[in-house]
């Protein structure tokens, strides 16, 4: 009985689990602001990391501020921030270390050096669009300052993202890729090419046909940096069908669209009279004219650059463009135009007028001679003065008529004054010495020639010889030769004998009796006070007398 109470009373008995199913717990009055306390430690920290990010980024807008954050060695700070798990923290890093590329090449090479291309080239496959844009930023930055660079971001694998983000739905991101890709390819026929066979220029020719301005400026300027390399990089632009398309947007509003438009088909016609033709037959004549008229000095000047390289091939392509009113538009852009955005028309009239006597007379009746010798007396830089006296010689140099128009605007004498010139540079001396001897050599208009009988013997020679073949046939010319003083310059030339100047002065001095050539001669006054020294009046008298005696 004693142990069945017992077991009784066990089996009464609470034990501690059934208490503590409804005894109430204490409350853990310490672990609830444990928890507080460490989430505001990694809320601070947050914090931090988004000031810190936001501040340099800030900081690397102004360019006072870039060596103190070098010096600081923000760039070991702000690599792993790439990784960071708050998005607005890889962002703002990104954008920062791109604006730090942006600014100086040893900041770009800093990007490399610390192995920061390979997480940005990662990224760009995994994170959002805003991320996508920082990191082609940082690409875009880093590539534009040389080659070597720009080859890093090839080696870090950067351009298949690149070229996948050119299929964004989202324009901004294709933009920046865009952009980068074209920075890339703009250095080198190789980088071009490795940016090619990564399939870039089919979608390249998509983003320019999408509506948005900035996205269709910047494909066109990639489009450019690709083709300017070689005929064999243009023909693959021209294959993926992109001059059409270009050709379309000349006369479109968007003044910085024009100007990509028209130097991306400069750089396809430069190479060939192929591409050249192929640029052509887009139409592109007579509306890239207007452009010379545009109010914007770069359309103006990348559509003149456009013509040039057109004209420069062919006579047939040179004869289209005057056929199109080319020429007087060029002149009038060359007229307005100053500095060096009057060089692509100074060299365009050249490439004309070189082909044909036809040409050239197109630009002597379109008045281009006076906007060219303007160019060759104002402009302050010898490669524009020495692109004008080039054109001027192409002008002149196909018969006595255009070199009679040259001789009567006085180019000549401007030509000679400028090879004179002890500040011309060898390459405008050069040129300017080619232009005068091949106007010289068709010019038979002497008056005009008479100014440069002071000029120096290796181009006086020229004028000399044009003199000798004139004055034999044509008396009112050996007359005004002489009164001019002509005559009298060129006996008191000094000339070696046996030169050809000096056989050119002979054959003058034949044309004329020897007492006016001796009259003219530097000694003929110390010759007639020589025979006055030795004339004696008394026995002439003496002599006299005993003749009529």
């Amino acid at each position: 009985q004693e142990a069945i109470l017992a077991q009784s009373r066990a089996c009464l008995r609470p034990s501690a689990c059934t208490l503590a199913r409804f005894l109430p717990l204490p409350p853990p009055r310490r672990l609830v602001p444990m928890s507080r306390a460490v989430l505001q430690v990694f809320e601070e920290y947050q914090k931090a990391r988004v000031t810190f990010v936001q501040t340099v980024a800030d900081l690397a807008t102004r360019p006072q501020n870039i060596d103190a954050l070098q010096n600081a060695g923000v760039m070991a700070l702000l690599r792993p921030l790439l990784l960071d798990n708050v998005a607005s923290i890889q962002q703002s890093s990104a954008l920062a270390l791109g604006r730090l590329a942006n600014y100086s090449d040893e900041l770009a090479e800093s990007v490399v050096t610390h192995e920061i291309l390979p997480q940005l080239v990662y990224s760009l496959g995994q994170q959002n669009r805003f991320y996508k844009k920082a990191a082609a930023f940082v690409l875009r930055a880093v590539s534009k300052h040389s080659p070597q660079l720009a080859q890093a971001v090839v080696d870090s694998g950067a351009l298949e993202a690149l070229v996948t983000c050119l299929e964004e739905f989202d324009p901004s991101v294709k933009e920046s890729a865009a952009w980068a890709l074209g920075y890339i390819a703009r250095h080198t026929k190789e980088l071009a090419q490795t940016v090619v066979d990564h399939g870039a220029v089919p979608l390249l020719v998509l983003c320019f046909q999408e509506p948005e301005l900035t996205l269709k400026r910047i494909a066109a300027s990639a489009l450019s940096d690709i083709c300017k390399h070689s005929p064999e990089l243009a023909q693959v632009v021209v294959d993926a069908g992109a001059v059409s398309l270009l050709a379309k947007d000349i006369s479109h509003n968007d003044a910085p669209l024009k100007r990509q438009v028209c130097s991306c088909l400069a750089q396809i016609a430069k190479h060939s009279v192929d591409l050249a033709e192929v640029v052509v037959e887009a139409e592109i004549f007579p509306r890239i004219l207007h452009c010379l008229k545009d109010i914007d000095e770069f359309v103006r000047k990348n559509a003149a650059t456009c013509i040039r390289e057109i004209a420069r091939h062919t006579p047939d392509l040179a004869k289209l463009i005057v056929n199109a009113g080319g020429v007087a538009a060029m002149v009038d852009y060359i007229t307005e135009a100053r500095g060096n955005n009057r060089l692509p028309g100074i060299m365009t009239l050249g490439y004309i007028a070189a082909f044909s006597e036809t040409l050239a007379l197109a630009v002597v009746v379109s008045k281009g001679i006076p906007p060219l010798k303007d160019a060759l007396i104002n402009e302050p830089e010898d490669h524009l003065k020495a692109a004008s006296a080039w054109s001027l010689g192409q002008i002149g140099r196909h018969s006595p008529d255009h070199a009679r128009a040259l001789a009567e605007a006085d180019v000549l004498r401007r030509l000679l004054a400028v090879y004179l010139h002890g500040d011309s540079s060898e390459d405008l001396q050069t040129k300017a010495k080619r232009a005068l001897k091949s106007v010289i050599q068709k010019c038979t208009n002497l008056p005009a020639l008479e100014p440069l009988l002071e000029a120096p013997p290796n181009i006086l020679k020229y004028v000399v010889q044009q003199f000798a073949k004139v004055l034999p046939n044509d008396l009112a010319a050996r007359r005004s030769f002489v009164q001019s003083g002509g005559l009298q310059k060129i006996q008191e030339v000094n000339t070696e004998v046996g030169s050809k100047l000096h056989d050119y002065v002979q054959e003058i001095n034949t044309l004329y009796p020897p007492e006016i050539v001796q009259y003219y001669s530097p000694n003929y006054a110390e010759t007639l006070l020589k025979k006055m020294d030795e004339f004696n009046p008394t026995a002439e008298a003496e002599g006299a007398r005993r003749a009529a005696a």
